[in-house]
């Protein structure tokens, strides 16, 4: 059984509470950057926002946003498996 190495990263949240999640995938999508972060409960979808040199994770509040990019996330790794 081979072990998948993760990325993982710790969030701050606005009440000042830190949380690590492990860094499922970074993609970008019409011009926009996201990562697909887990934790032990959940996924979620994060816009990457550069603002200098820092990047900053942003919550995607929409819904519909939301599902968009998640399933044409999935319709690119099904195409990626397609492929190989």
């Amino acid at each position: 059984m081979s072990e998948e190495l993760r990325d993982y990263i710790s969030v701050e949240d606005e009440d000042g509470n830190e949380r690590e999640f492990s860094v499922e995938a970074m993609f970008d999508m019409n011009e926009e950057s996201y990562a697909l972060l887990k934790d032990e409960n959940e996924i979620f979808v994060m816009r990457v926002e550069d603002e200098g040199d820092d990047q900053y994770l942003v919550p995607i509040t929409d819904d519909t946003e939301k599902e968009s990019i998640l399933d044409a996330y999935e319709v690119a790794i099904a195409t990626e498996l397609d492929e190989e």
